[in-house]
């Protein structure tokens, strides 16, 4: 698959998550078989007024490549001030712009989803911000505001004449949110109105639910969010599902344990360790969900840890137990 000039090795995407795809969790993922990763969601705003925190969220390296930028706003003069300054002083390879988000905060300012509500302001926003990127777009949405206006046809095909270079679809109307099931029938048909590449997105928690999205949808690759939290494994096996028909088996508690480590001591190495295990506290649990009788563990691990030394403890005494 290529999106524009940038050639994507593989059948998965890793999908934007607030708080979660730091450079440190992309670079984690990346030898799982990622082929492409986006960033957490970056104000335009934010980048034009030079606010130090939404500047941190740029970094890249050579191991997370390739890598899209991701930016939400809602007024085009934010957007191109943004577009420059990334060009200037960001290395990203694709540049990304969220429609799907379905946050109140985000879409109380018309960004994120609230676009869907209004395609023809949507398209005319769109053909300016790709005129103003040197590097290609691509746009992620949902089906639609809400059942009654689900209009994911009309966007998808016209973000395409605007020039966007890939499409992510998360199979939800922005008012479901996260809840309910996302629903792949509704965009059954739509790669076949397509040029551009289609990623589809929602409820990837098994490489079943993967090959199924597929078929149905006829995506050009599969986007994986909150099914990989925890679960890195889940990557290699939808890519080996899609490319065989088979899978190997998910990882052992102790294999767990070394993925909780290798995973939080990047985050550490970024971040510091006082920020880092803040955020740890609620990763690291993810690790450990699906494994009967580790309920308290994650509580611990959620509750309990103040330093690196008390995560590696509790992680140490998994396997411990484990090795008994």
């Amino acid at each position: 698959m290529k999106i524009g000039d940038i050639e994507i090795k593989g059948h998965v995407i890793l999908g934007p998550m607030a708080g979660v795809t730091t450079l440190a969790y992309r670079e984690f993922m990346k030898p799982f078989g990622v082929g492409l990763s986006y960033s957490e969601m970056i104000s335009d705003c934010g980048i034009s007024y030079g606010n130090k925190r939404t500047i941190e969220y740029l970094e890249t390296s050579n191991v997370d490549r390739p890598v899209g930028l991701q930016l939400f706003g809602f007024d085009i003069k934010h957007a191109v001030t943004a577009i420059e300054y990334l060009e200037k002083n960001a290395e990203y390879d694709i540049l990304d712009i969220n429609l799907g988000c379905p946050v109140y905060k985000v879409t109380k300012t018309g960004a994120g989803s609230a676009w869907l509500k209004d395609p023809k302001k949507l398209f005319a926003y769109m053909k300016e911000f790709v005129s103003h990127s040197h590097k290609p777009v691509t746009a992620k949405i949902r089906l639609g505001w809400d059942s009654n206006s689900i209009n994911v046809f009309e966007v998808a095909k016209g973000l395409e004449e605007c020039g966007v270079k890939a499409i992510s679809v998360h199979c939800r109307t922005s008012k479901q949110g996260y809840a309910g099931t996302s629903d792949y029938e509704a965009i059954r048909g739509l790669k076949e109105t397509l040029n551009i590449p289609l990623i589809v997105s929602g409820d990837i928690y098994t490489p079943e639910d993967a090959l199924r999205a597929k078929e149905i949808t006829n995506c050009d690759a599969i986007m994986v969010a909150r099914g990989g939290l925890g679960n890195p494994f889940l990557v290699t096996q939808i890519n080996q599902i899609l490319d065989t028909g088979k899978y190997d088996p998910s990882p052992d508690v102790l294999t767990q344990v070394e993925y909780a480590k290798d995973f939080a001591s990047r985050l550490i190495e970024q971040k510091g360790e006082q920020i880092a295990i803040r955020e740890l506290r609620g990763l690291i649990p993810h690790f450990f969900s699906g494994f009967p009788g580790y309920k308290k563990v994650r509580c611990q691990i959620a509750t309990l840890i103040e330093t690196k030394d008390d995560l590696w403890k509790l992680l140490d005494g998994i396997s411990r137990r484990k090795s008994l």
